[in-house]
C-alpha cells in the first residue's frame, strides 16, 4: 500500500503537465454538458408545471433514461454521433436531465398557492409571477438538483475515455488497459477531487442565493 501511494505522488509529480491538461479537457466536457442540461431541464421542469400528462411523461422518460447503464448509453451513441467528445457530451446531458428537470418541478409546484394567490391578486403577469416569485422560492430545491447533477456528470466523465473522449478518464482507462494500479488511482483522485471541490463551492453558492432571492422575494410581496 506504501508503494502505491509512493507510485501515485511520483505519477503526480512527474506528469503534472498531463494531468492538468486532462483537468481541462474534463471541465470543458462537463461545461458543455452543463449548459445543455440547465438549458433543457429548468425548460422542461417549468413546462411541466402547465400541464400533468407532459410531466408524468417526462418524468417518466427521463427516469427510464436514467436507469440505462452508463457503458451501454456511450457504445449505443456512438453508432450516431461518431467516436470522442460529442458521444460523451450528449450521454452525459441525457443522465444529467433528471435531477435537475425534476427539482424544477417539484420546486415551482411546492410554491404555497396563497403567496401565488397574492401575487396575481397585487398584478403580476404569468411571466412577473414565474421570474419574481416562482422561481426564486424554487431556488434552492433548483439548486439542489443542479449540484446532484454537476457531481453525477463529473463523475460520469470519468467514463467518456471508454469511446475515445478527453478529460480524467484518459489516466483511469490507460491504468486498467496496462495494469498500472497507481495511473488508474491518479485518475480517480483527481475525478473525486473535482467533485468535491465543485460540491462545496455549489454550497457556498446557493447558501448566498438563497438569502439574497429569499430576501428580494419577501421585499417584492410586501410592495
Amino acid at each position: 500500500m506504501v508503494a502505491v501511494i509512493r507510485d501515485v505522488i511520483n505519477i503526480f509529480v512527474q506528469r503534472y503537465p498531463d494531468f492538468i491538461g486532462y483537468l481541462w479537457e474534463h471541465i470543458y466536457l462537463i461545461s458543455v454538458a452543463l449548459l445543455f442540461i440547465t438549458v433543457i431541464g429548468i425548460t422542461l421542469g417549468i413546462a411541466m408545471t402547465y400541464n400533468k400528462r407532459f410531466a408524468s411523461f417526462v418524468l417518466a422518460l427521463t427516469g427510464f433514461l436514467y436507469t440505462i447503464p452508463s457503458i451501454a448509453m456511450f457504445g449505443f451513441l456512438v453508432f450516431f454521433t461518431g467516436i470522442g467528445n460529442t458521444s460523451a457530451i450528449v450521454a452525459i446531458a441525457i443522465y444529467g436531465l433528471l435531477p435537475l428537470t425534476r427539482n424544477t418541478y417539484v420546486g415551482i409546484k411546492e410554491v404555497s398557492p396563497d403567496v401565488i394567490e397574492a401575487a396575481t391578486g397585487m398584478g403580476s403577469t404569468p411571466v412577473q409571477l414565474l421570474l419574481r416569485i416562482k422561481l426564486p422560492l424554487a431556488l434552492p430545491v433548483i439548486m439542489a438538483g443542479f449540484r446532484t447533477t454537476v457531481v453525477m456528470t463529473i463523475a460520469l466523465g470519468g467514463i467518456a475515455a471508454f469511446i475515445g473522449a478527453g478529460g480524467l478518464g484518459v489516466p483511469i482507462w490507460r491504468g486498467i488497459a496496462v495494469n498500472n494500479r497507481a495511473l488508474t488511482i491518479a485518475g480517480s483522485l483527481m475525478v473525486a477531487l473535482l467533485a468535491v471541490t465543485a460540491d462545496l463551492l455549489l454550497n457556498i453558492v446557493e447558501r448566498l442565493l438563497r438569502k439574497k432571492l429569499y430576501g428580494k422575494t419577501e421585499r417584492s410581496l410586501l410592495g
